[in-house]
């Protein structure tokens, strides 16, 4: 199923059990803002090559717009909608305070020098450089981005500006990035994890685990996991997979459960590490099974939780070490799962639908309480 459909489904069933009346329910779906900038540059070889940017701008009701910039060459504008959306209703399952965004170019990186993906980003802040800022929109890396693009982002927003270290985050170390950024996302996942565990009865260790998705969040998920006594059976991504029933020793795919799969998986826990990876009618099908399902936008807000931890610390001139960064974070996302499970109960839900109950409702009074409603 498509992602923004999957995603505005759910967001009405929220709706729906939250009462919302039909005028705040449409102005909460309306992004805040799209924009669209073509950004022509020269390539080394002395040729123009022209290339669109874009943003999406969901939700700011709550703080500045949040989310990843990714370079990628088929751009689905759909599916960046979802993203957005996802990320407004992600930051407040958080409970930090922002809404969503998404954006990026549309190219292939792997095509274009350093010295060409530079000239790229630089041309494409310079055409959204009013629009983005440390109180209005925070972009992130995302696929085909990473902490030398925000490096670039940062530069040439300061230019504009001033000296901005919190207009992006997931940036290197030496400019203000965050220490535990890098394995924030994974440990998000090993924290949400041992909530819902714990939940019934159970600990990580002697536990088996199969982690689908071998990328970032993936290997550092495994990584941690490990650590804390569980066993790693399997592992897979887009390149093949490997197995052993006795444990592999370990020192991003979305859609990938589907109605044609959902029958055959044999978990009594599903953790959703990556992006919308489970359809709807999976969902239903994993459901009247038994298996429990942790969401995406509860599961993998330990990045998101660990931006906004770094955007804190650039906005305070002051770092904090690695311990600190960590234990905040475990801080936040075992409050995050107590939170999802209150709105399980007060609406007789499953998991999915707590964290989007919870999301939305919060939302829902931000935009009340500004007068923003339709």
């Amino acid at each position: 199923m498509n992602a923004l459909v999957a995603t505005n489904r759910n967001f009405k069933l929220a709706a729906r059990l939250l009462g919302l009346d039909s005028k705040l329910e449409k102005s909460l779906l309306i992004p805040f803002r799209e924009i669209k900038v073509e950004c022509t540059i020269p390539k080394d070889d002395g040729t123009l090559a022209s290339f669109v940017g874009f943003r999406i701008q969901h939700d700011n009701a709550r703080g500045p717009m949040k989310g990843g910039i990714r370079y990628h060459p088929e751009v689905d504008p759909d599916e960046v909608n979802a993203l957005a959306q996802l990320m407004t209703w992600k930051t407040a399952v958080a409970n930090i305070p922002y809404g969503g965004a998404k954006g990026g170019i549309g190219c292939n990186p792997g095509d274009l020098s350093i010295s060409e993906l530079e000239r790229l980003t630089r041309v494409f802040t310079q055409k959204i450089h009013d629009l983005i800022g440390i109180h209005a929109d925070v972009p992130a890396p995302d696929m085909g981005t990473g902490p030398q693009t925000m490096a670039w982002i940062l530069d040439e927003y300061s230019k504009f500006h001033g000296h901005s270290p919190a207009v992006v985050t997931g940036k290197p170390i030496d400019l203000g990035g965050s220490l535990g950024r890098d394995a924030a996302t994974g440990r998000g996942v090993l924290f949400a994890t041992e909530a819902l565990l714990n939940e019934h009865g159970k600990n990580i260790a002697g536990q088996r685990f199969v982690i689908q998705g071998f990328g970032n969040v993936g290997s550092w998920a495994a990584r941690l996991i490990g650590e804390k006594g569980g066993k790693i059976v399997a592992v897979s991504d887009i390149s093949g997979a490997i197995k052993n029933s006795k444990g592999i020793d370990v020192p991003t795919l979305g859609g990938v459960i589907n109605r044609e799969n959902a029958n055959d998986i044999k978990a009594k826990f599903i953790i959703e590490a990556a992006n919308h990876p489970t359809d709807p009618e999976a969902d239903e099908i994993l459901s009247k099974k038994g298996v429990v399902i942790l969401p995406d936008i509860y599961a993998n807000s330990g990045g998101v939780t660990v931006s906004y931890f770094e955007w804190v610390q650039n906005i305070q001139g002051f770092m904090w070490d690695e311990e600190k960064v960590n234990n905040e974070l475990k801080t936040y996302m075992t409050r995050g799962f107590k939170d999802v499970k209150e709105m399980c109960r007060t609406h007789n839900c499953d998991l999915r639908m707590g964290a989007f109950t919870l999301g939305v409702n919060r939302v829902a009074r931000a935009t009340v309480l500004r007068g923003w409603e339709a």
